[in-house]
């Protein structure tokens, strides 16, 4: 046997006349600071040794001398197959034990009182989102930088993953396939320093947002916590306002996909980064505020419970939470369907019954009706997620399928002010056109409005920039836009529901109650007419005068009218809408992005 490379003999493992077999371990040699094994070729006796430990050998070396015989041979180990051993190895003991920190069992009585409370722990919100197997964690064996005043021991045991575990999983993997269910996942541990942000799960989060940067993934995040951790003494912080998390999260918003769920209660730092989130889930139970009570006892303006600071309720009907739920399953429910609208269309559903259309609009033309009818009716069965069901509630958004297909519905509320779009309606609706458009996702308007709301009243609510946002918004609409005016289209506010104008969305069509103007019918044959009204008498012969010119002006801005001047493009049946919608969708596009950028009127 002579020597393979140029090394020192570190082991002679045999001697002079020792009975080898195959595979057996002659001599250990070291190059490199690496040791390699050299073993018997085949069974035999060893004649000689032509070295001793402590020799320098160079490649080609004559090392020791074999004479094959009948010693009891063994198979040579096959390359890259590694023995079972005898019992695990200490270095695979170790981690183990490592990681048994990070399990909830660890941790039973903090577990316990998570569940008294009827909760769930991160982990266990981690693996119902996920799918099966699916997570890989980054950065679990993170503990608190607290070195300084705690022991490794108390610090293993009591700041696993430092309160927070991240990690990269498949969300709805079994339905969209490998690739397009990869999400990055990032939940505080209300158990473990009451889910505050410490230096080294910031970095944990900036590890793992810096991926879904570079790779496109989308974002959940649980967000429950305290905010800004100060017990931290380990790094020579002073204020710890450089760190990068927030601008590397804000960083992600159009880009991917970014969920925040919040239960339980959510203050300062980690709710600045559920405020940056395309939708917020929250539980009916949860607290989301940008300063707890210590925050705000601190800046002297008074002493709070936790639970009196932003709760659910108030932060949905002001818009801060899109989806209120009941609680942490199906706000997880809530992320995974919501996810899915972005990771592409089903090839399953089902479609609702059209005929159901006809009646939604009244023949009364005065007379209201719920247009989450129209919606549901014209969505694939059980598609429909409602968003910002709390705030400006004359307009409905939701996500939906349409033959599979994800599609953003906007839709005027008739039972809300006659329709009419009012300062939180019109930002409603602005922000869903923008949701839509950075993610690719065609938009339906579904129009029913008097125009923008007007009067002393309205305009104190800056009502000028906040409706005109709906304009500029819509200018940069990269993503098809489709129209269906189901009763009153009138004025800018039923401009502003078509992309700012009837001929901007890829189709405009009416229903046949459909009813259009430069404004409200009656406020036209007022003001337009006021002489002619003017000189009958107050009463049933003004009345009578009226209800004439009205029914006059009604006919001359009928569907059948607009259609037959070309200032819409069809009036369709109801029962035939999913039809149109659907054809329309199928040949429909997504644009490059628009040249420039605009600059939000409010």
């Amino acid at each position: 046997m002579r020597s393979p490379m140029q090394a020192q003999v570190v082991e002679c493992a045999v001697s002079a006349g020792d009975a080898v077999r195959t595979g057996d371990v002659l001599l250990i040699v070291e190059a490199m600071k690496m040791e390699h094994e050299l073993r018997a070729p085949s069974g035999g006796v060893v004649i000689r040794l032509d070295c001793v430990a402590g020799d320098v050998v160079h490649e080609g070396d004559l090392l020791l001398c074999l004479a094959e015989g009948n010693a009891a041979s063994s198979p040579t180990p096959a390359v890259g197959v590694v023995a079972e051993p005898a019992g695990e190895r200490a270095d695979l003991r170790r981690l183990r034990d490592r990681e048994r920190y990070l399990a909830d069992e660890a941790r039973p009585q903090a577990v316990a009182r998570r569940h008294a409370m009827g909760m769930r722990t991160a982990r266990e919100n981690i693996a119902d989102l996920c799918d099966e197997d699916s997570f890989i964690e980054y950065g679990a064996l993170a503990v608190a930088a607290q070195r300084s005043r705690r022991t490794e021991e108390d610090l293993m045991a009591n700041t696993p993953a430092d309160g927070m575990v991240t990690g990269i999983g498949s969300v709805n993997g079994q339905v969209f396939g490998s690739q397009r269910s990869r999400t990055v996942v990032m939940a505080y541990d209300a158990t473990v320093l009451a889910g505050t942000q410490g230096m080294r799960n910031h970095a944990k989060t900036d590890r793992l947002l810096g991926i879904a940067h570079d790779q496109r993934l989308p974002v959940v995040l649980l967000a429950e916590g305290g905010g800004g951790r100060p017990g931290d003494t380990d790094m020579p912080v002073v204020a710890g306002l450089h760190v990068g998390t927030f601008a590397a999260f804000a960083r992600l918003s159009g880009l991917v996909p970014v969920v925040g769920v919040v239960a339980g209660r959510c203050f300062a730092g980690n709710a600045a980064l559920a405020g940056c989130c395309d939708v917020i889930i929250a539980t009916r139970g949860s607290n989301l505020g940008m300063g707890g009570p210590a925050m705000v006892e601190g800046g002297g303006l008074g002493v709070y419970r936790p639970e009196e600071i932003g709760p659910a309720a108030v932060q949905h009907a002001n818009g801060v939470i899109d989806v209120l739920v009941d609680d942490e399953a199906q706000a997880i429910a809530v992320a995974r369907q919501y996810l899915a609208y972005f990771q592409g269309s089903l090839p399953g559903w089902q479609a609702p019954s059209a005929d159901g259309l006809r009646e939604v609009v009244p023949e009364n033309r005065l007379r209201v009706y719920d247009s989450r009818r129209v919606i549901e009716g014209l969505a694939d069965l059980g598609s429909v997620l409602h968003l910002r069901t709390g705030f400006g509630v004359g307009i409905h958004t939701a996500l939906a399928r349409m033959e599979g297909r994800p599609v953003g519905l906007l839709a005027n509320n008739p039972q809300h002010l006659g329709g009419a779009i009012d300062a939180d309606a019109a930002d409603k609706a602005a922000r869903f056109l923008q949701l839509c458009d950075a993610h690719g996702v065609p938009v339906i308007t579904l129009v029913d409005t008097p125009g923008f709301m007007v009067g002393p009243e309205t305009e104190a609510q800056a009502q000028v920039r906040h409706v005109s946002r709906l304009f500029v918004t819509a200018a940069k609409l990269r993503v098809p836009v489709f129209s269906v005016v189901l009763r009153k289209g009138y004025g800018l506010g039923a401009m502003g529901m078509t992309a700012g104008g009837f001929l901007a969305p890829v189709f405009t069509v009416a229903w046949p109650t459909a009813e259009f103007g430069a404004m409200g019918l009656e406020g036209a044959v007022r003001l337009g007419y006021r002489k002619e009204l003017e000189s009958r008498p107050e009463g049933p012969e003004r009345e009578a005068l009226f209800q004439e010119l009205l029914a006059r002006e009604y006919e001359k801005g009928s569907a059948l009218s607009m259609a037959s001047g070309l200032e819409i493009d069809a009036v369709i049946d109801p029962a035939h809408t999913r039809a149109w919608l659907a054809r329309g969708l199928a040949g429909a596009r997504v644009r490059d992005p628009a040249p420039g950028r605009f600059i939000d009127t409010w």
